[in-house]
């Protein structure tokens, strides 16, 4: 029998899936994470799942695992010191960045940039030059570049970069220069700009590159920790990490190409809610990831998440192609709080974390929180994972009794205004990835997961006007699900730059199908059959002289059939939906990506036993929680004894082990045919 695990590390749990591939029987655990070593975490999830399951870590075979360790690299500023090599006059490229100068009334407001990851001291130059189609026009000078590496190696380098001009045409001179390293830095992990990002823009390249170098040392310390403890436990699986684009990628490759896991944490939940909708049959969906710290939105439509060919951290945006996720500060543990300037109620993104957590945990926490919050107005019952978690009700309400005095209103009223703000803030997030996108959200549904997301579902949903509201099966570890789910991929890019009505089609689709090789044969590399590997293609397409690209992604059989024509066409279409206007100007091709993934789990829900529509069975308590201004009579509901058909008139709660779900007043939870909960306006 074949197992496979995922594991998603957040900031206050460590969510765990463990499933037989063979049965489809599935197993799910939370545990406290660990932030000072995640690894930790893991291992007692680990040991917690395989006796669940009366399994040993060694029947494992796949491991699964969603990560931010390279996104709290760079935000926590914690990188790798990186020396970079560039070619001779462009020693200051990180330095002169992209300008930005902003407009109207921003104009007189100073825009200090981010403090590059490669110091300029740290930056060398080197003699040699590829031209703008790839040819030598100046043979590398290659005792200058050994003057230039020792340089580095004596000033304390961490990490190698080695970017220089065209060299996405030709990197010949920056395979050299690695050799050259190899021998004069062993050692020291290296980055070659053409093999990390094989695209023009110079300065773009170069960041990646760079932010690829930076975060190698610390993946790498990781990774290998990672893999050491698992092997210590008997688990001699394979282990793979989540990408920033939801596809799989092996950990050895993870440990050179850390730039594609920006973003892997908040992936994971995006690949499960499409598990979700393939099986509950809704295919328009935004998602609401609501963990600990901070909350996760992204819109899938036709069960396709969207892209985009930047990865933003913080400050830092790179060239990786990444789901289109929005982050904010709000979750579970996000402080409330009354600033003296303002005597405004602000919530987050300050946030208690998993130590020492909100009050109600009883980890020593003091100040009060979302979680508390809800704790005190009755959404959340006292007991959470299946009654192995108690709450300290009294120590939540101590708490949110201090922001209650600050504003001189009610305990009740205090609580439900932290609620309300959080739900805002998580409102403002949906709309910049639906409205702002174009996109209208009365034609979506919305899903709640994380542990907090079903608290919170309802209420977003009344807010987007999106319907159903969606609690889907296991919320809490739909991350997990997610990493345990989805597909290996990988990808090739290569700057093409050439007016469309120029290009000979039979050239591009040559071009196409050798990258395609290309990636199909790293995936079979690693153990995939050569049948079970699927080819995309992603064209950058934009109007002449545009500064920006619009992506596209197509099938070969699609491209075969309609040609640069029907490239065009769909590049018009996806450009008025943007932007509300096309324009009369001639297309360019810019760059040429193929993209390999492997074959696709076929992993169908569990149907769910059908019930009369009455969930009285499945009652746990009479309740009481705060609607409407005042404590009304609610239900409490045990979520494994609901059968499919049952239907939950609101105000009621619904538990089981790994979160809470809120149906409010006005509203009416109905169970689907694969135990997911979907709310409606009653």
């Amino acid at each position: 029998m074949t197992y496979r695990l995922g594991v998603d590390v957040g900031g206050t749990f460590t969510d765990l899936l463990l499933f037989n591939q063979s049965t489809g029987e599935f197993w799910r655990n939370k545990t406290p994470s660990t932030p000072h070593d995640s690894s930790e975490g893991i291992l007692n999830g680990v040991t917690a799942i395989c006796e669940k399951a009366g399994i040993s870590p060694s029947d494992v075979e796949f491991f699964l695992h969603g990560t931010t360790v390279a996104t709290n690299a760079v935000l926590e500023g914690k990188g790798a010191r990186v020396g970079l090599v560039t070619t001779d006059g462009y020693r200051q490229v990180m330095q002169i960045a992209r300008s930005f100068v902003p407009g109207g009334l921003a104009g007189w407001i100073v825009w200090p940039k981010p403090v590059p990851l490669a110091a300029l001291q740290d930056t060398v130059e080197v003699r040699g030059r590829m031209d703008a189609q790839g040819n030598e026009l100046e043979p590398l000078d290659e005792a200058q570049v050994r003057e230039a590496l020792v340089a580095l190696r004596d000033s304390g380098v961490e990490a190698l970069t080695v970017s220089l001009v065209n060299a996405y045409l030709n990197g010949a001179h920056e395979k050299r220069i690695g050799e050259l390293a190899a021998e004069i830095m062993p050692g020291i992990p290296m980055s070659l700009s053409h093999e990390v990002l094989p695209e023009m823009q110079e300065y773009e390249r170069t960041l990646t590159t760079v932010a690829n170098a930076a975060v190698r040392p610390v993946m790498r310390k990781y990774i290998h920790n990672l893999r050491d403890s698992l092997r210590g436990a008997g688990m001699a699986g394979s282990l793979s990490l989540l990408r920033s684009d939801g596809g799989l990628m092996s950990s050895e490759k993870s440990e050179e190409h850390p730039v594609s896991l920006l973003m892997s944490g908040p992936a994971g939940g995006v690949t499960g809610a499409i598990w979700v909708g393939r099986n509950s049959g809704i295919k328009n969906i935004l998602t609401l990831d609501v963990g600990g710290t901070s909350t996760d939105v992204a819109l899938i439509e036709n069960l396709e998440a969207r892209r985009q060919r930047t990865t933003e951290v913080g400050h830092l945006s790179v060239r990786a192609s990444a789901l289109d996720v929005k982050t904010v500060g709000a979750g579970g543990g996000s402080i409330a709080y009354v600033p003296e300037l303002t005597g405004a109620l602000r919530v987050g993104p300050q946030s208690a974390g998993a130590v020492p957590g909100p009050v109600a945990y009883s980890k020593g926490g003091t100040l009060p929180t979302v979680t508390d919050a809800n704790v005190v107005l009755g959404y959340l019952p006292e007991n959470l994972l299946g009654g192995t978690f108690k709450l300290d009700r009294e120590g939540a309400k101590k708490a949110v009794q201090t922001i209650a005095d600050a504003l001189g209103i009610g305990l009740m009223e205090a609580a439900r205004g932290i609620i309300d703000i959080v739900n805002e803030n998580m409102f403002g997030a949906l709309r910049m990835i639906s409205v702002q996108q174009g996109y209208d959200p009365r034609d979506f549904a919305v899903i709640g997961f994380g542990g907090a997301g079903p608290l919170h579902v309802n209420a977003v949903a009344k807010l987007m006007g999106s319907w159903p509201a969606i609690s889907p099966v296991s919320p809490g570890v739909l991350c997990a699900l997610g990493d345990a789910t989805t597909r290996m991929r990988t990808e090739t890019a290569r700057s093409f730059s050439r007016r469309i009505d120029e290009t000979d089609e039979a050239e591009v689709l040559a071009l196409l199908d050798d990258m395609a090789a290309q990636t199909r044969a790293e995936l079979t590399a690693e153990g995939i059959s050569e049948a079970d590997v699927t080819s995309l293609f992603e064209l950058d397409i934009r109007y002449e002289g545009q500064a920006f690209e619009v992506p596209l992604s197509i099938d070969a059989e699609v491209l075969r059939r309609d040609g640069l024509k029907g490239v065009t066409d769909r590049f018009d279409a996806e450009h008025k939906r943007l932007f509300t206007f096309n324009m009369d100007s001639a297309h360019e091709l810019v760059n040429l990506r193929a993209v390999a993934m492997g074959p696709a789990l076929d992993l169908p829900a569990p149907p769910l036993e059908v019930g009369n529509g009455d969930p009285i069975a499945a009652k746990v308590r009479d309740h009481e929680l705060w609607a409407d201004g005042a404590m009304v009579p609610a239900v409490i509901y045990d979520r494994a004894k609901l059968r499919a058909g049952d239907v939950i008139p609101g105000p009621a709660i619904v538990t089981e082990m790994d979160s809470t779900t809120l149906i409010e007043a006005g509203c009416t939870g109905r169970v689907d045919h694969v135990g997911n909960i979907l709310i409606n306006l009653a």
